[in-house]
């Protein structure tokens, strides 16, 4: 869970007796393991809903993301939603600063979303600079307080769905996460190419 982050406590703070574990939630849940299992089975529903039930086959926007992200985490967390009011980082390396995401996410619908999506007439080449491009550019916005590294590989999904492919497979990604941070590092500084070779890797058969 956030433990893994630093972070202030103004945005729900940690639930009592999760020994700073487990943000604050709705379930009263402490156990770090069992949140766990709460989020991702509440993804599995968020996946139904966005990839099969109601499929966004158009242009994408910011309201689009914090959206998929309420009905994700509505029933868990009160700020599901809302962009990120503390700042974060992981190790040394400091996300965006909470004051500048709604400016942030203005700049990314513009120069992803919008000029990405749909991606239907999207050669592979094309794809994977779009999809390589918007997952760094989410990732080091990071605007929510929980959740983002998921909802990024939604995008990425919705994406390569909206091209006429397969979900990516994660598992690379999950089996070297040096390289996968690496990536997200050298797209801080314009070079995307490293997170370009990590979706070129995960795109299924």
């Amino acid at each position: 869970m956030n433990s893994r982050y630093d972070a202030g406590r103004d945005q729900g703070g940690f639930e009592p007796g999760s020994n700073d574990q487990v943000l604050r939630n709705k379930l009263g849940v402490t156990d770090p393991d069992e949140m766990d299992e709460v989020e991702l089975g509440l993804l599995e529903q968020l996946y139904q809903a966005v990839l099969v039930a109601d499929f966004p086959d158009r242009t994408l926007r910011v309201v689009d993301i914090k959206t998929w992200h309420r009905r994700w985490l509505g029933n868990v967390y009160d700020w599901a939603g809302a962009g990120r009011s503390v700042n974060m980082g992981k190790g040394d390396f400091q996300f965006a600063a909470a004051a500048q995401i709604p400016r942030l996410l203005t700049v990314f619908e513009r120069d992803c979303l919008v000029r990405y999506t749909p991606c239907h007439d999207l050669g592979e080449p094309a794809l994977t600079e779009a999809v390589a491009v918007t997952h760094v550019e989410f990732i080091l916005i990071h605007p929510f307080r929980e959740g983002n590294g998921r909802l990024s590989r939604l995008l990425a999904d919705v994406m390569m769905v909206q091209a006429g492919h397969e979900p990516l497979d994660y598992s690379a990604w999950d089996a070297d996460k040096p390289a996968y941070f690496g990536a997200i590092h050298a797209g801080m500084a314009g070079d995307y190419a490293p997170m370009r070779r990590l979706v070129e890797t995960a795109l299924a058969d």
